[in-house]
């Protein structure tokens, strides 16, 4: 191929490199990215009505396929608006490659309307920012991005962001580039020394896991080294993605509150860090610690490669095999719909094979033991604590796995925050069933009111975590999502059956009394 302009470039780079997707919301300084897009095979365009939807999809796929799509976002507003989902990203480490216009180079010095810092904003989300400077830059610069989306110190990718002013794009004289991988992190710790305190202290050790290791294989080996040297295992509370259920070793998630996982640590001499950081509390508390790990306990960082993690579950526990979760589901329950009851619904009907994007918030505390027995089964997280994250990683998760079922676990507020993905759910036929918990409120709120210890919500404070009038039936048959209202157990269960067996987007609205939290 000889000489091309910057957008073409860009875009055939990116395909080279595995880039086959683009969740987009493009504006006028994408434009030729656009029209380039029909003459590069290998890249599927995905429009989104909105940029959190397009980077939360974008997260989506890489948290299930491991490497990057791409997203196309209209300069600095543009990227801030879809920056919440890019925080989640980042903490989740997934691959994700952003390209944001911006204006040509010639045009900047103008203070034109849209003109913003995009470096800086980028920064704040980006393990890696570059911007083009001229159009020979435009290949290499993207296959760099790709690159860099790939690998992190502890998970499998990151957020490299890429800056593009319209005249690189529009302007002959680039050249596709090849991406170069950039090789894995060594282990950080010594194994031989992390085997040999496994040996010595093991009814001491904690191991903490996360990331990578939270899929079969770093699970198998979690649980080898726990059943032959006694040691405890805790899960970050919001894993990016973790396999589960029957057939693979179970793990606890160290819980929201502070205080519980206090508890849950308590003891721990030494804490085995695998694919996650050391624990610490959501918020600050008056007169709480912030950090989890108890005093005097030793912290070892193994880093995020299975890799260490199978080696020395070979050190310590050869021979040993993993102790899986058996299958159990629990019984189906009736009567008027709780949390709860729905959770119980939901175990007792996950299908073998599901994709769950868990976003039900106070209403979900009762679904991780629900399904713990449930066939095998994929769970994806908000792992960076910005709502508005459920729905459009579903999108992503769908496009991924095409041959999955997706489950949406959705609370009612942070479902406005993103609700136009239904649209997209829709436009590209995708098999997600989204069961929306309506409590009428924001009750993740009015549990940490209560808990400051000061005041009581009343009046005008109560009105400001009250949701009511929301009628999600409603809004998802406006963007063309068949959907259902369940306000019993015997509701949610024949709805939801319904949907797990028709293609296409399902939307439930599962209405239940805003409980107290069991977190």
């Amino acid at each position: 191929m000889g000489e091309v302009n910057g957008a073409h470039a860009i875009l055939a780079t990116l395909a080279q490199g595995g880039v086959e997707v683009c969740f987009t919301n493009p504006g006028t300084s994408e434009m030729h990215l656009v029209a380039e897009m029909d003459s590069v095979p290998g890249i599927r365009g995905v429009l989104c009505l909105f940029e959190g939807g397009a980077t939360g999809a974008a997260d989506g796929y890489g948290r299930m396929t491991g490497k990057p799509a791409s997203t196309l976002l209209h300069l600095g507003p543009g990227l801030g608006n879809g920056l919440a989902n890019l925080h989640n990203a980042r903490r989740a480490g997934t691959p994700v490659v952003n390209i944001v216009g911006d204006h040509a180079t010639y045009h900047k010095a103008l203070d034109a309307p849209l003109e913003s810092d995009i470096d800086a904003v980028a920064g704040a989300v980006s393990q890696w920012v570059r911007r083009t400077g001229c159009v020979g830059d435009a290949g290499p610069d993207a296959a760099a991005a790709v690159a860099a989306a790939g690998t992190t110190a502890h998970a499998d990718g990151g957020v490299a962001t890429l800056v593009l002013p319209a005249d690189i794009c529009w302007s002959q004289g680039a050249a596709p580039a090849t991406v170069v991988p950039v090789p894995p992190p060594a282990p950080d710790a010594d194994l031989a020394q992390v085997a040999d305190l496994l040996r010595r202290g093991g009814e001491h050790t904690v191991l903490f896991i996360g990331g990578a290791v939270m899929r079969r294989p770093g699970l198998e080996a979690v649980s080898r080294i726990a059943a032959a040297t006694g040691a405890r295992v805790l899960a970050e509370n919001s894993p990016a993605r973790q396999e589960r259920g029957a057939g693979l070793p179970g793990t606890q998630r160290i819980a929201f509150r502070g205080e519980r996982g206090a508890a849950q640590l308590a003891g721990a001499r030494h804490l085995v860090l695998a694919g996650a950081q050391p624990p610490v509390t959501f918020f600050a508390y008056p007169g709480q610690p912030s950090s989890l790990v108890p005093d005097g306990c030793t912290v070892v960082d193994l880093g995020g490669t299975v890799a260490a993690l199978q080696h020395l579950a070979d050190l310590v526990a050869p021979g040993v095999r993993p102790v899986p979760a058996p299958l159990a589901r629990p019984e189906m329950p009736s009567g008027a719909l709780t949390a709860r009851k729905a959770a119980a619904v939901i175990g007792a009907l996950l299908p073998e094979g599901a994709i769950v994007s868990d976003e039900a918030i106070t209403s979900g505390w009762w679904l991780p033991s629900a399904t713990a027995g449930c066939p095998p089964h994929d769970w994806l997280t908000v792992t960076g604590g910005a709502i508005g994250q459920g729905i459009p990683l579903a999108v992503g998760a769908a496009i991924a796995c095409p041959d999955r079922p997706v489950i949406n676990l959705q609370a009612d507020g942070s479902a406005m925050y993103t609700l136009q993905a239904l649209w997209t759910q829709a436009r590209e036929g995708l098999d997600i069933t989204t069961v929306v918990f309506n409590n009428a409120s924001y009750a993740i709120l009015g549990m940490e009111f209560d808990r400051l210890g000061t005041a009581s919500v009343s009046g005008g404070s109560k009105a400001l975590f009250d949701l009511s009038g929301l009628d999600f039936v409603a809004l998802a048959n406006g963007m063309d999502v068949p959907a259902t209202r369940a306000t019993t157990a015997e509701e949610l269960a024949e709805q939801l059956r319904t949907a797990i067996t028709e293609p296409g987007p399902h939307l439930i609205e599962a209405i239940v009394p805003a409980e107290e939290s069991q977190a």
